[in-house]
């Protein structure tokens, strides 16, 4: 006799526990600790010790502390562009590409005008730095509204345009004739870089977008009505249409302010900690950046909290590489377990687990009966099998 099993079926909550939306990113974070600690017993080290080293040493003095704020900042002014976007629907995925070209765009100002010291180059280069990230988010926001393609696979195959383009400069035109063959430009003058914001530190005034732009973000998404028309569109597409929100404008609004976003972190790099521009701007802060929106609740506050957590797994993963010799790739098993915990916890707020019917196994759905040819369906319409009785067809 054939048995029947129950299976496990997802049903979508009819109110999502406010208190767990919270609360789920310091769930995932405990989460991804539990899973740093399992993963440093089976990497054969002292859990307590890669633990102090990984998340208590980088900042146990001043220049620690800068040293999170500096990692920290590109992460938050990527990711509160990408916020904009991902709560109207629209995936920016390609941050790091935009990052890229704001750096080229603002270090062509200075390559271009030469060595000086005049007080307006700084913002000549941070404005190109922006308009250079804007310029190639609407590349995908072109291609979507007048195409329809999908942002997602644009925005992620220009990143890796961006960055050839990059070494194609630095290996070639731009490449500083006294800098002995390296592949990089001329170094900034002072007055091409950015002001220190803590002495004794790298951290800079860019710093201080970030949380400016952190308030300017939360203005516009809560007190203008073009952040309320994104957000409409991001909760009710149906609703937006019929009230008549251009699809159109939000696609190349939210795509546009985050490339800014993204091109002023490029240009606050390179006229910042590195000085001048090199074969690698970014070690991936475009991409950890998606991560960071999403620990961040996709809101401005959340988002400069996620923004030092995920700098200090950057800075935790550099010293445990350096003092236990660990592997590099570990930064980013947290980076991933992270949002994986995260997605997880997302699941099963919105959705909750129940019992379904009985359904048959393999071995009953394979046993014939004469009932499965009783009917079937031809074009959509259902047809009567013929069956045989005795000396006749019926």
């Amino acid at each position: 006799m054939s048995a029947r099993l129950r299976v496990l079926e997802l049903e979508r909550r009819a109110r999502p526990s406010a208190v767990m939306r919270i609360a789920s990113p310091l769930l995932a974070a405990a989460a991804m600790l539990a899973t740093g600690f399992v993963v440093f017993l089976l990497l054969g080290k002292d859990p307590a010790e890669a633990f102090y080293v990984f998340f208590i040493k980088p900042v146990a003095n001043r220049y620690g502390v800068g040293e999170l704020l500096l990692k920290a900042t590109p992460l938050a002014l990527c990711a509160l562009g990408l916020a904009v976007g991902f709560r109207a629907n629209v995936w920016n995925i390609g941050a790091e590409g935009q990052l890229t070209m704001g750096a080229i765009a603002g270090s062509g100002v200075a390559l271009y005008l030469g060595p000086t010291e005049a007080a307006w180059v700084l913002p000549l280069m941070l404005l190109a730095g922006v308009l250079g990230g804007m310029a190639w988010a609407a590349i995908p926001a072109f291609l979507r509204t007048r195409f329809h393609t999908s942002e997602i696979l644009v925005t992620l195959m220009l990143v890796y345009i961006a960055q050839l383009f990059l070494s194609y400069l630095v290996h070639g035109a731009w490449r500083d004739p006294a800098g002995y063959n390296f592949p990089q430009s001329r170094a900034f003058t002072e007055a091409e870089t950015l002001p220190l914001l803590l002495e004794g530190s790298r951290v800079t005034i860019a710093a201080v977008f970030a949380v400016a732009l952190a308030a300017a973000s939360w203005f516009f998404s809560q007190k203008t009505f073009a952040g309320f028309r994104m957000q409409v569109a991001g909760l009710a597409p149906a609703a937006a249409a019929y009230a008549g929100f251009s699809e159109k404008r939000n696609i190349w609004l939210a795509l546009l302010l985050s490339g800014a976003t993204a091109g002023l972190a490029g240009i606050s790099e390179v006229a910042g900690p590195i000085g001048q521009l090199q074969p690698t701007v970014s070690p991936g802060y475009g991409f950890a950046a998606i991560i960071v929106a999403f620990v961040g609740r996709l809101h401005p506050l959340g988002i400069i909290l996620a923004s030092l957590l995920m700098s200090l797994l950057y800075l935790g993963g550099e010293s445990a590489q350096m003092q236990m010799s660990l592997p590099s790739a570990v930064t980013g098993l947290f980076q991933g377990v992270l949002l994986f915990y995260l997605l997880a916890a997302d699941l099963f707020i919105n959705f909750s687990l129940r019992r379904g019917p009985r359904r048959a196994t393999d071995d009953e759905d394979d046993a014939y009966t004469p009932e499965d040819e009783s009917e079937t369906e031809i074009g959509g319409v259902p047809v009567s099998a013929p069956t045989l009785a005795p000396g006749k067809l019926t």
